[in-house]
């Protein structure tokens, strides 16, 4: 077992990201004194996780010489964008050699609003090929690891954002969520990783071609108070038109919840012992905290599963056979990896499906949100059994195998995608060997402040595991 982390006495200290940006506002550090400390960092943990995509310290350096960040919570505090977004000067490889080496020659407007929080982007950290897995591995390249034990997955698809931000590299870092992707590597290197709810941010344009829009953008962090002074940023840039304002939650609440418990997987398989105990053990605490806790099962049938699997498959698809056209001329069909092919054929048997499958994601979304009539919050595991070791979920490895493993591993994330809910991995947890385990929580679209609120008490309740002390912990 091999620990990994950045920690030391430098300008970023063991603050998050709101206080790296209170010390940089009040003058204790500088700008550039938190941007050199952060390279230094990722310079001493990169070469064993593997986590940055691209490496752009002199821009990073030169902004903060510059020192104009505004004013938003995060000014002046470094962080990395997920390498499927576009930010000017940089090239959106997506994780894989089959796109071209092109730098962006502009930023999309959903990194405009992530910068609009004062950010200084050092450069842009890796992603399985497309986003298509759970775990940041590849055909081409040594995986991406995990701080808290390298061998094992620090989970995907923001795989390399968790693994930074994890080992203290960095404060915070952009990430999104497609069907588990920042939720799952929060949970898997024991971060808070918060999805909004859709539209609560502005879409990629990725979005805004698919028939039902999936992904969220966010970040990953270590505190609760990071992911609230996030989103309070981004509404002050671009309220949502269509949801409640959020406003900046700055603690918890005295509301007393009713919350809904979920432990059986969609698949129907059940959970190993550490996840099973760390869910009953946060119920137990929620009791305690005066909220009511009621054991409900899964409110959608088994064919979800099929459903979901079918439409994460189409984009595969369209990857493999329309590359060009969303990935520019450079794109080269023959470097796809061979999980990426796999799904794409996987699709190709149900192509007839198609309308069908959109009309019952589209109705099982109804039937999930019918949940937020009886209760405030719904509880469940973020993944059905803890973090598997790297080589669990090789996208080189036998297609039907790995696509199995991965049905079980994640089971509880996707519907909050295909729904639009917010929902929040905070972890809670550890297994029997001290890895991470996180906790997930959901509720209705547009009520992320209830998340926030919970997650704020639960933090006080019982503080997030720091990877710093793991070490010692393990003698």
């Amino acid at each position: 077992m091999q620990y990994v982390h950045a920690f030391r006495d430098d300008a970023l200290g063991e603050l998050d990201g709101v206080g790296v940006g209170a010390a940089i506002a009040a003058g204790e550090i500088s700008a550039v004194e938190a941007v050199d400390a952060a390279l230094d960092r990722i310079d001493a943990v990169n070469s064993t996780l593997n986590a940055v995509a691209f490496d752009d310290r002199e821009r990073a350096r030169t902004r903060a010489v510059e020192a104009d960040f505004g004013a938003g919570s995060f000014a002046g505090v470094p962080s990395i964008v997920k390498n499927n977004t576009d930010f000017a000067g940089i090239s959106t490889r997506n994780g894989s050699a089959a796109t071209p080496d092109t730098p962006a020659s502009t930023t999309e407007p959903l990194l405009e609003q992530f910068v609009s929080t004062g950010v200084n982007i050092v450069g842009a950290s890796t992603l399985p090929a497309f986003g298509l897995t759970a775990t940041t591995e590849f055909v081409d390249r040594p995986p991406t690891r995990n701080p808290w034990n390298t061998e094992f997955s620090c989970g995907a698809s923001s795989g390399g954002s968790a693994a930074l931000v994890a080992a203290g590299a960095l404060p915070i870092a952009h990430a999104n969520d497609g069907g588990g992707s920042i939720r799952i590597p929060a949970a898997a290197c024991g971060l808070v990783g918060f999805k909004p709810s859709r539209g609560r941010l502005l879409l990629t344009a990725e979005s805004k071609q698919m028939p039902i829009d999936l992904i969220a953008n966010g970040i990953v962090s270590r505190s609760v108070r990071d992911t609230a002074h996030f989103l309070a940023d981004t509404e002050k840039y671009r309220p949502a038109a269509d949801l409640p304002a959020i406003g900046l939650v700055a603690g918890e609440s005295r509301r007393q919840l009713r919350i809904a418990m979920m432990t059986e997987p969609i698949t129907r398989q059940l959970l190993d012992r550490d996840t099973e105990t760390a869910v009953a053990g946060v119920a137990e605490l929620l009791e305690t905290l005066g909220h009511g806790v009621e054991h409900v099962p899964v409110p959608v049938d088994r064919r979800y599963v099929d459903d979901f699997t079918e439409y994460w498959a189409l984009l595969a698809f369209f990857i493999d056979h329309f590359g060009k056209r969303s990935y520019g001329k450079g794109f080269e069909r023959s470097q796809l990896d061979a999980f990426t092919r796999g799904l794409s054929r996987k699709y190709l048997r149900r192509m007839w499906h198609t309308p069908a499958m959109i009309r019952a994601l589209t109705r099982s979304t109804a039937t999930f949100r019918e949940m937020f009539t009886r209760f405030d919050v719904v509880l469940s595991p973020t993944l059905a059994h803890t973090t598997p070791e790297i080589g669990y979920l090789d996208p080189a490895g036998d297609f039907d195998v790995v696509f199995e493993r991965l049905m079980r591993y994640v089971s509880f994330t996707p519907i909050n995608n295909t729904s639009g809910t917010p929902a929040v991995s905070l972890p809670l947890a550890q297994s029997s060997t001290g890895l991470p385990v996180g906790v997930h929580f959901c509720s209705d679209i547009g009520d992320e402040r209830t998340l926030l609120e919970l997650a704020y008490q639960l933090e006080a309740a019982r503080p997030f595991a720091r990877i710093q002390d793991a070490r010692t912990t393990a003698g």
